[in-house]
């Protein structure tokens, strides 16, 4: 859907009516600073997701070396010696 001329004179002309001649710049000085806020917090948030470790730190995980030991085994704790009895 597209305005042509006579549609946007038609919008302009019910703004006008509405906020009055005195309201208008400050509308669009107040919509021109939230679209600036808006795209600068956005290129900030772009931008700290672009950041990249240095290179010299940044190893991939299948080159980085990496000191494995496996778990100790675990021993079960010593049970009590059964005593056995003898039929006496």
């Amino acid at each position: 859907m597209s305005f042509g001329p006579m549609e946007i004179g038609i919008i302009f002309l019910i703004v006008l009516l509405l906020f009055g001649a005195k309201r208008i710049p400050e509308i669009a000085r107040g919509l021109g600073k939230g679209i600036r806020e808006f795209k600068s917090a956005t290129s900030e948030i772009q931008r700290e997701l672009t950041i990249d470790e240095p290179r010299s730190q940044y190893k991939p995980p299948a080159q980085q070396s990496v000191n494995y030991a496996p778990p100790p085994k675990q021993q079960s704790a010593p049970q009590a010696a059964e005593k056995t009895e003898s039929p006496q």
